[in-house]
């Protein structure tokens, strides 16, 4: 099985399960996982975990993210884009300078309604198949963080911005909220996903792309002995936490680590007192990453918060 989280390029036309699904067989394996939904007409970052990094997604779909969208004033939709049922329209009198200003104005803590048309659960059902139905329930405002705005371009009616914004933020909906802001409506045209925490839009690759190298990666080797040393493009479950501190547990102590017990301090190799501010990075004698553990003082030693055990 390849473990390890591959910077994919999500399509236009494709939903983000779609992705899942095509991976599942270019890999020829199940365990695959997205970081977070991307909607069919977006395009962009999607960065997918194999096998034991799908422990790793809920990790990255907690990380800021950044877009390029396109405003487009005086059109509203039921779908707050541009493929959705126009609802209203009106003449874009708004000057470029109430624009600006107004689009800035969404920069900070925002409490934001999230759209019908969105994955999220209402009662065990989403509440994009209950819009499907016809129906609309009432949803809880709630609190997200637009960290940047970049106003990349205004050609009225449209206006191009760049946003850096905190998990569960839909632009889809910031656009609305502008447009009604602005008192002549609004809604998305385009989403293009640049980044999700250190996955860069320019690494990304496409599944096409993807699929040629497993081909070239693999050639007459049978699935059954593929893992991520043959595959340089997927990245390894412990880059996402360089970030942290590395401790290294002697061979000694390998059955304490192997059967995901606590780790006492004595038991890591240099150990350093700064070890315990932070979650750090625990590997065996071959260097093989074991998982992420932290500190807890009442007990004074390390408790393994995320184990991958990677072979």
């Amino acid at each position: 099985m390849v473990n390890g989280i591959i910077n994919v390029y999500k399509e236009k036309g494709y939903t983000s399960f779609d992705v899942v699904a095509k991976l599942r067989g270019i890999f020829k394996q199940k365990k695959i996982g997205h970081t977070g939904t991307l909607d069919p007409d977006a395009e962009g970052v999607l960065p997918v975990c194999l096998g034991k990094a799908t422990k790793v997604c809920d990790l990255l779909t907690d990380k800021s993210k950044e877009y390029e969208a396109v405003l487009l004033l005086g059109k509203v939709t039921d779908t707050q884009d541009i493929t959705g049922t126009v609802l209203e329209e009106k003449d874009v009198k708004v000057t470029e300078e109430a624009v600006r200003e107004t689009v800035l104005s969404f920069v900070g803590d925002y409490m934001q309604i999230p759209p019908m048309y969105s994955a999220l659960k209402v009662n065990g059902k989403k509440l994009c198949d209950l819009a499907r139905e016809g129906k609309t329930v009432e949803r809880q405002a709630r609190p997200v963080k637009i960290l940047t705005i970049d106003i990349l371009d205004v050609t009225l009616p449209r206006v191009r911005m760049r946003v850096r914004c905190s998990k569960g933020t839909y632009i889809r909906t910031l656009c609305q909220d502008i447009g009604e802001k602005l008192g002549c409506g609004g809604c998305m045209e385009s989403l293009l996903r640049t980044q999700v925490s250190e996955f860069l839009l320019k690494d990304a690759l496409k599944i096409g792309e993807i699929e040629q190298l497993v081909k070239e990666c693999t050639k007459e080797l049978p699935p059954e002995a593929w893992s991520r040393a043959h595959f340089p493009f997927v990245r390894s479950v412990d880059s996402v936490f360089l970030q942290y501190q590395k401790g290294v547990v002697p061979e000694q102590f390998s059955k304490v680590l192997y059967n995901g017990n606590r780790i006492e301090p004595e038991m890591i190799r240099s150990f350093e007192a700064s070890m315990q501010q932070k979650p750090i990075r625990i590997y065996d004698e071959k260097d093989h990453f074991i998982g992420i553990y932290e500190f807890q003082q009442e007990r004074g030693n390390f408790k393994p918060v995320k184990v991958f055990m990677e072979e």
